[in-house]
């Protein structure tokens, strides 16, 4: 499940003093979409967490603000792993309305191991799922 697509509706609480959906809100979509494209995949975060005693932390996150999206808008938050590293998912992320492209990012995710918070190998159960997906 290499692409993975989530809709969004644009409530009232994520816009700013403009009308529009506040910068902010486009990253929390986004995390929204990686963390859908990780329960689809078969994993959920506090299993992960519990289980394996990992969870994926954002290292850096790149956002190109293109159009704005407005209150009641339906919006598909796209979200496609472009590389995969021992500890690291590097994510390309859009926002559009319907055709219309919004917001585009990168997202790199790091593996963190739980008790140390430093970064950890990918457990190869979801390694294993990404390369058979991609």
């Amino acid at each position: 499940m290499n692409h993975f697509e989530w809709p969004v509706r644009v409530y009232y609480e994520d816009t700013d003093a403009g009308g529009v959906v506040y910068y902010a809100n486009y990253l929390a979509y986004m995390e929204r979409a990686r963390t859908e494209w990780l329960r689809a995949t078969g994993f959920e975060n506090q299993r992960l967490m519990d289980e394996d005693g990992v969870v994926f932390a954002v290292r850096r996150a790149s956002v190109e603000y293109l159009k704005p999206a407005r209150l009641d808008d339906e919006l598909t938050v796209h979200a496609s792993v472009a590389q995969l590293k021992r500890a690291s998912l590097l994510f390309k992320q859009e926002i559009r309305r319907g055709d219309e492209l919004l917001c585009s990012g990168e997202i790199l995710l790091v593996c963190v191991d739980t008790h140390t918070f430093r970064p950890t190998s990918i457990p190869n159960k979801i390694r294993d799922r990404i390369d058979r997906t991609g």
